[in-house]
């Protein structure tokens, strides 16, 4: 029976002060209840750690709640219906949802979301076919559209949102994409593995320098991962009417005190410049097309992928930690079960 079950949570322990330590999480074993009447209990094979989570720890009003100390976590999750009391969710199902950061999920039918684990590995939906996919794809394609002969930069480049937009961009009719990484290694990979033109160091000298070099006549596109020196570096280099997606701006989440704006922002206004804000539940129409076009490309190798992956519940706060100091390539995935 699913109620002798038990499994493992992890729970905000304390609200961290800057970057977050190992002491902000706890894991804590519980006994697993039976799904209730429309309910379905997923055993999750997968979960994803994610830039945006850093502010849901803190007790603010944003976009989405934050965190409750005490209690598991959430986040995006993919897993195998083991119990149902749904017609519409059968067990054996592959699913994803939103109650990650545990072993075992009880949850609302129609609050999972069925997959086709034949047709990509269920991995994928929580990365190139999952809302990393499309926070790249309707940043260039909506929020900062790509056209035809623009010059792009993408910055954390190697990373799960950023190492798939430069390669939607070149398929958006992109003449030169240039990104943003930090090392030898991941530069290498953009280059190499991703496809990009043009690849800065962000830890071996001035972001705007290098992106000058990069593209001596500027930019048309931004998609923002970072902020800070890198989106000051791109309003530096940005043509008239250049078109900027500021989807995050991880160099900022662990700031302890309020960061200044770019010291060159009237060139927004010099350069009639477009930035535009962009929080992925807003694109949500363009799933259906997303994955279609995105799958298509996964299929027949016009879109690579990288994962990196943790093994083992016990493993998420560190992999999440990870994430936030810029270790992984492509996704940070924490293996729950096979």
């Amino acid at each position: 029976m699913a109620g002798e079950r038990t499994g493992c949570e992890v729970r905000l322990a304390a609200r961290p002060k800057g970057e977050p330590t190992l002491a902000d999480f706890e894991v804590a074993e519980v006994a697993v209840p039976e799904p209730g009447e429309g309910q379905v209990l997923v055993r999750n094979t997968w979960m994803s750690v994610d830039p945006y989570m850093r502010g849901r720890m803190d007790d603010v009003e944003s976009y989405i709640p934050p965190f409750k100390l005490g209690e598991p976590m959430t986040g995006s999750a993919v897993g195998e219906v083991v119990a149902s009391r749904s017609d519409s969710v059968p067990v054996g199902a592959t699913v994803t949802h939103f109650l990650g950061w545990r072993e075992y999920a009880v949850l609302d039918a129609d609050s999972a979301t069925v997959v086709d684990a034949e047709a990509a590995p269920a991995r994928a939906y929580l990365g190139p076919l999952g809302s990393t996919g499309l926070t790249a794809y309707a940043s260039l394609v909506e929020v900062a559209p790509v056209r035809e002969g623009d010059v792009v930069f993408v910055s954390a480049a190697a990373g799960a949102v950023g190492s798939v937009a430069g390669q939607i961009a070149r398929k958006l009719g992109a003449s030169r994409v240039i990104g943003s990484a930090g090392g030898r290694r991941k530069t290498a990979m953009l280059l190499d593995d991703f496809g990009f033109d043009a690849a800065i160091d962000y830890k071996a000298g001035p972001v705007a320098d290098q992106l000058a070099e990069a593209a001596p006549d500027g930019i048309d596109v931004y998609l923002d991962n970072v902020g800070g020196d890198h989106l000051e570096a791109a309003l530096g280099a940005a043509r008239t009417g250049a078109r900027f997606a500021l989807v995050g701006a991880i160099s900022v989440y662990n700031a302890t005190e309020p960061v200044p704006g770019p010291s060159n922002l009237f060139l927004a206004v010099k350069r009639e410049l477009t930035l535009r804000g962009m929080l992925v539940q807003s694109y949500l129409h363009l799933f259906p097309e997303y994955v279609r076009r995105a799958g298509e490309w996964l299929a027949d190798g016009g879109l690579r992928t990288e994962e990196t992956v943790r093994e083992g519940i016990e493993a998420a706060p560190e992999a999440f930690l990870g994430m936030l100091r810029g270790e992984n390539v492509g996704k940070m995935l924490v293996r729950l079960a096979d």
